[in-house]
């Protein structure tokens, strides 16, 4: 929704996605697992169970660009791995059947971008108050790529141009003007609240998609490097040392949602039509 600066570990994670179109052994990992209450935890990575073969030999002109999209999200999602070569079979296609409808790799990891898109805002509109429209489009993307990590990874920094995308640009710029900012302004305001939803939401899904053992070894940082720090040498960690390894993803995502709000609240030249966000 915006061309934006991205960090290491997502260039990476999109370099890895992209050789992955082209290697036929390239697993990629699943996505956060869940509690019973269906919150996302803190625990290292889960796998989805090998989905069940798809039928074989699609009749002539039955291959559509989403047919293509979607076979691509459930082989990112598995733990077979995701390949051109794996996605003709899944297709039950010849792999360069794939290039009639997507003239490049890039052109595909696009629509896939748009798909995650069209699946997080589906149903979006503007609310009478603009903050929770801002809020349920931040939270609804963050669930998305948390479901389909190894695809967010891929695609999180893209601007697709296409229609999911230009939805929600619609949508949120319409909450921003709805705050009172116009012109100049309201496209700087957009850009940061869309850009943050994106980078943020993307980050943590390329987290998601590094093997267990990469997830494993930064989330035991917490316990080991930090714990023990030096009072003398950190004293600001050590004060809070036993704290920080308690920190949930999910606790981070809402604080830094909350203060994004409410510093766009302070600005606001017009506030919120409900009066509860004041």
């Amino acid at each position: 929704m915006g061309i934006r600066p991205v960090d290491k570990a997502t260039v990476n994670a999109y370099d890895k996605g992209m050789e992955s179109l082209q290697s036929p052994g390239a697993v990629i990992p699943d996505g956060p697992v869940k509690d019973k209450a269906g919150t996302m935890t803190g625990r290292a990575v889960g796998r989805r169970p090998a989905q069940p073969p798809q039928p074989r030999g699609l009749r002539r002109g039955s291959l559509t660009p989403a047919l293509i999209v979607k076979e691509s999200l459930r082989l990112l999602d598995s733990d077979t791995g995701f390949s051109l070569p794996k996605l003709g079979r899944a297709l039950g296609a010849d792999p360069t059947a794939v290039y009639r409808h997507f003239p490049s790799k890039d052109d595909l990891v696009l629509a896939i971008a748009d798909a995650l898109i069209e699946e997080a805002t589906a149903g979006v509109s503007l609310q009478d108050c603009w903050v929770d429209t801002l809020a349920e489009s931040a939270r609804r993307l963050r669930r998305t790529y948390l479901a389909h990590p190894a695809a967010a990874a891929l695609s999180a920094c893209r601007t697709t141009q296409r229609p999911a995308e230009m939805r929600i640009v619609n949508v949120i710029i319409g909450a921003v003007r709805a705050a009172g900012f116009e012109g100049a302004e309201a496209a700087v305001v957009y850009r940061s609240v869309g850009d943050f939803a994106l980078f943020w939401s993307g980050g943590e899904a390329s987290f998601w998609a590094l093997d267990e053992k990469a997830q494993q070894t930064d989330r035991a940082a917490w316990t080991r490097a930090y714990l023990v720090a030096s009072e003398d040498e950190f004293p600001h960690i050590f004060a809070v040392r036993d704290e920080l390894a308690k920190v949930a993803d999910d606790d981070i995502f809402e604080t830094i949602l909350s203060l994004v709000l409410a510093g766009l609240i302070r600005r606001a030249p017009r506030p919120c039509d409900c009066g509860s966000h004041e």
